[in-house]
Formats: structure tokens, C-alpha cells, sequence
């Protein structure tokens, strides 16, 4: 049976640079990878996994009303696949979790899915909360705060700098909006020496 894997982190720790790193390994090799992208996510143009050191490759585009499993499917139907990354996984439905888990189940294609845990008030995404339910293997990729510890909250500024804790679940941006902090510091939403305290 392939395995639902689950790599999830803050902002900012690299986790396009490693899916798109696994991708190009099975590439490399001669296999068939399918990549799929959230069409919210539209900040370097839709249908492209981009990285910040300058990686990217074309991706498929899933809305919530995308059945994964179908899709995915249908195009290995067209090719073998070997391997399914999904990025910007905490956008997935709880629905589309599940599909993709029958993708490996029934159809025997692994399936790697890479996301934020949490958004900026610290509650879970959907579809990270089911994928750290029912993934058959989690990965933490790690980044770090500016105090030096490991970095598991994120927090969302407005447009001059200062930390906003209310709003839409839901708001694309990088570093211009979001900054990774440890848990201690998320709570004294302390930006460090280069923010406001």
C-alpha cells in the first residue's frame, strides 16, 4: 500500500523547495510525478510551484470543488504515475484528504503533501487537521524564530509592520505578510529586533 505523507511547518521553512526537490528526484530517474497547487494561491502566477531561492516547476491547479481522486486518475490513466506532491495541502478539503488517501489505498501511488499546520490566530487549517489525523506519515520541516528557537506560529502584519489578530482565515502573502515565530513569542507578539515589540 503507498502512503499519504504529510509535511507541514510555518511560513518560510521551504517546504516548495522540498517538494519540488522530491519531484525532480523521481524525475530524474525516469518516473512520472503529478504536481498539484491550490488555485488561491496566486502570487507568482497560477499553476506554478515556486520556491523563495528560486525553484519552480508547472502545477495542476485544485479549487474545493476538485474531486483528486478522479483527477488524479484520469491522468494516470494517460501516464503511469509514480508519485502525487500536493502543495498548500491546508487548503485541501477534508473531502479531498480523503481522496487522495484512497489515491494510495486503491491505486497504490503515493501521495506527498506539503502545508501550514496553522494559520495566524493559531487554530488548524482543514485540511491540515485531517491530514495530521489520517496521513499514514508526518514530517515536521522546521524553521526557526528570530530568537533562534524552532518556529511553529505565524503571525500576519498589515501593511506597515504591525501584527493583525483578526480577519479572514484565508489571506495569500509571504514574508511581506507573514512572519514565523516561536510559540513564546507569538504570544507576546514580539516581531524581534527587525519588527515592533
Amino acid at each position: 500500500m503507498a502512503k499519504l505523507y504529510f509535511s507541514y511547518s510555518a511560513m518560510n521553512a521551504g517546504k516548495s523547495t522540498v517538494l519540488l526537490q522530491a519531484s525532480h528526484n523521481y524525475r530524474e530517474r525516469g518516473m512520472h510525478t503529478l504536481l498539484l497547487t491550490s488555485a488561491f494561491d496566486d502570487r507568482q502566477g497560477q499553476g506554478r510551484i515556486v520556491s523563495r531561492i528560486g525553484l519552480d516547476m508547472a502545477a495542476e491547479l485544485f479549487d474545493p470543488d476538485t474531486d483528486l481522486h478522479a483527477f488524479v486518475a484520469k491522468e494516470h490513466a494517460c501516464r503511469k504515475l509514480d508519485c502525487v506532491f500536493v502543495d498548500e495541502a491546508q487548503f485541501l478539503t477534508e473531502d479531498q484528504v480523503w481522496q487522495l488517501a484512497r489515491v494510495g489505498d486503491e491505486m497504490g501511488i503515493p501521495v506527498m503533501c506539503y502545508g501550514l499546520r496553522t494559520d495566524f490566530q493559531g487554530k488548524l487549517f482543514p485540511g491540515s487537521a485531517i491530514l495530521l489525523a489520517i496521513a499514514d506519515q508526518l514530517r515536521e520541516i522546521r524553521t526557526i524564530c528570530w530568537c533562534g528557537s524552532k518556529a511553529i506560529m505565524v503571525v500576519r502584519l498589515d501593511g506597515k509592520g504591525k501584527i493583525i489578530e483578526d480577519g479572514e482565515q484565508i489571506v495569500i502573502g509571504g514574508e511581506d505578510k507573514y512572519v514565523s515565530l516561536c510559540r513564546k513569542h507569538w504570544s507576546k507578539k514580539q516581531l524581534g529586533p527587525a519588527g515592533s515589540k
